[in-house]
């Protein structure tokens, strides 16, 4: 062919070559074919017989100048592209996001390897190389259906200046950028492959080994900032390795250090996460976007089995962590029945102040095991879950506790154990106040109510009784006025849409004890509780107070046994009415003996024979 003109990926093209004699030992091809043309981003999108570089210009714009080398040796193709890309605008994630007019010199070049030029096995080079952005050597067998990578290199970013490292088995890695962005890249990938759920970096059951060999099977990678799973580390270094669809890496960034195993998702299984880490730190602006995470891609959450040495949570240090968590998804429930769930098995937060445990599980509200399918062409219907958590928390010293998580001076000393269950709307990393619901227990012994203010203490400095001081006629005020020191504080507490309630909170004193019955709405943040103050008058009163009250019979039907029995007691018993918000609670002084007249009036005359 002297020169001959055609159309082809959407531009001109010009060919020259063909046939020539060679010698039999020569490594030289035996037809060779030069070209040169443009090809535009819609004629690669048309160009389905590229496969992946067809999908991949999904995501480019306008057109580029090439040469082309295509040769024949022992019937296999050898090819060789160049170009400077310059008029083909990329729209991929960083490194390889470049403006239409911007340089950026590619090379591409697959050829038969020397040991093959008399072997009974084939085998070819493929590289590519792009500017100093990347480059990537594969070694491949082609004697087969299908060309199996036998070992590879890959350099991106600052590596990619050197040559990309070639071990003598599998493929090596080594990424060296200011950012990575995993989740951009594999949604790219995936559109490129034309599927949302197959992507290169997470290939699924029934993908061919072939395919997986691509894929690094150890890698170094350093970076400034890295975005995984809707989570930001910075200051990242990683050593890993992959067999099959395991992953291993050693980790340290800013935020975590330690060892990870992650297990790809396969067929209707969602994957596994194992990690022990000397650290881990979950900033305020990744807790959001792990909890968005959550709320969009539940059932791509894997099993978790995690343990962290020093865990922090929006700067407040948490101590030891323990995660042992299943995604029953949609496979699960197949096989198995029952409803598509998160199951958290095992919490476990562990501080030198005390031990929070528990478990529960995240499932959809009304879920069914055998979901209807929607009509063609309906919208999806949003699922709407709920988190149910069974949980203990053993408490050594309060005060230190509440001051771990930023409410300092709240409570002094303090020793006992809250346990019950709650359950709301979202997920479990985030509290859905106005949809709570559930029941615990508290009881706390030996310890002393400060001044309380910010947060959730504001609760806690009305239930102090500081603000009583001035409403007392009983010579204690030096006992609520430095704060109530208590022997015990414990009762009930349920939770119904947002609000608490309580009819058996005791706390007991050393001149008096505290009753107190009513109710707490945790979003508004108000409270209306009666308090009663009886004060401590002899051994006899110490004991029955001490007794706990059971909730059914409550303070009210407490109080009456306890005056039958004392009558002595009713003079000096005082009670208020406490309500308005915690932060600026109201209080409001019963005169009981007038509340007693009225009930008087209204009760109705026995009848006389």
């Amino acid at each position: 062919i002297p020169g001959a003109q055609a159309r082809a990926l959407g531009g001109d093209l010009r060919i020259e070559g063909g046939s020539r004699v060679v010698p039999a030992n020569s490594q030289e091809p035996n037809i060779l074919m030069r070209a040169q043309g443009v090809a535009t981003a819609e004629g690669l999108r048309q160009a389905r017989e590229l496969g992946f570089v067809s999908g991949l210009a999904k995501s480019a714009t306008g057109g580029a100048a090439y040469n082309m080398t295509l040769g024949f040796r022992r019937g296999v193709p050898e090819i060789l592209v160049t170009s400077n890309l310059q008029g083909l605008g990329l729209n991929l994630p960083p490194p390889l996001n470049k403006p239409a007019d911007t340089v950026l010199a590619l090379r591409y070049e697959n050829a038969l390897t020397r040991e093959s030029a008399a072997a009974p096995r084939l085998s070819d080079q493929l590289s590519v190389e792009l500017g100093r952005v990347a480059s990537i050597v594969y070694i491949r067998d082609i004697s087969g259906t299908e060309p199996r990578v036998v070992r590879g290199g890959i350099a991106v970013g600052l590596a990619a200046g050197e040559s990309a490292p070639l071990p003598e088995q599998g493929v090596q890695a080594n990424v060296n950028l200011a950012a990575v962005n995993i989740d951009a890249w594999e949604d790219a990938l995936s559109a490129a492959a034309g599927t949302q759920t197959a992507a290169p970096l997470r290939p699924v059951a029934g993908a061919g080994s072939a395919a997986q060999g691509y894929l690094p099977t150890v890698m170094a990678v350093r970076a400034r900032e890295l975005t995984v799973e809707g989570r930001k580390l910075n200051n990242v270094v990683v050593g890993g390795s992959r067999d099959g669809l395991n992953w291993r890496a050693n980790v340290d960034a800013t935020e975590l250090n330690g060892y990870v195993e992650y297990r790809q998702p396969a067929g209707a299984g969602s994957g596994r996460l194992y990690a022990r880490l000397a650290r881990l730190a979950i900033g305020a602006s990744a807790a959001r976007e792990v909890e968005a995470l959550l709320d969009e891609q539940p059932a791509g959450i894997p099993a978790l089995d995690i343990a962290v040495e020093d865990f922090e949570l929006r700067g407040k240090k948490l101590g030891r962590l323990e995660i042992d968590a299943v995604n029953r998804g949609a496979g699960t429930v197949a096989r198995e029945g029952g409803v598509r769930e998160w199951r958290l098995n095992k919490l476990s937060l562990a501080m030198p102040e005390g031990v929070f445990s528990a478990t529960g599980n995240w499932a959809a509200i009304d879920a069914q095991a055998a979901p209807v399918a929607a009509r063609p062409g309906a919208r999806p219907l949003i699922e709407r879950r709920r988190t149910v958590m069974n949980f203990k928390l053993d408490i050594q010293d309060a005060g230190l506790m509440l001051a771990r998580f930023g409410m300092k001076d709240v409570i002094r000393r303090g020793k006992g154990r809250m346990e019950g269950q709650v359950a709301w709307q979202g997920s479990p990393l985030t509290l859905d106040y106005p949809s709570m619901a559930g029941s615990f227990l508290v009881n706390v012994e030996n310890g002393q109510f400060l001044k309380a203010d910010p947060g959730l203490a504001k609760l806690l400095g009305v239930l102090s009784l500081q603000s009583l001081p001035r409403r007392l006629s009983l010579d204690f005020r030096d006992v609520f006025t430095e704060g109530f020191s208590f022997d015990f504080v414990r009762g009930d507490v349920t939770i119904q849409q947002g609000v608490a309630a309580t009819n058996n909170l005791q706390m007991k004193g050393v001149n008096a004890a505290v009753l107190m019955e009513g109710r707490a709405d945790l979003a508004r943040e108000t409270q209306d509780i009666k308090v009663v103050v009886v004060p401590e008058i002899n051994a006899g009163t110490a004991s029955l107070v001490a007794s706990m009250i059971n909730p059914v019979i409550g303070v009210t039907s407490f109080l009456a046994q306890l005056f039958l029995r004392q009558p002595l007691i009713r003079a000096a018993t005082q009670e208020f009415h406490i309500d308005g918000t915690w932060s600026d609670p109201r209080i409001t002084k019963i005169d009981r003996r007038a509340a007693a007249g009225e009930a008087r009036t209204e009760t109705p005359p026995a009848r006389t024979n």
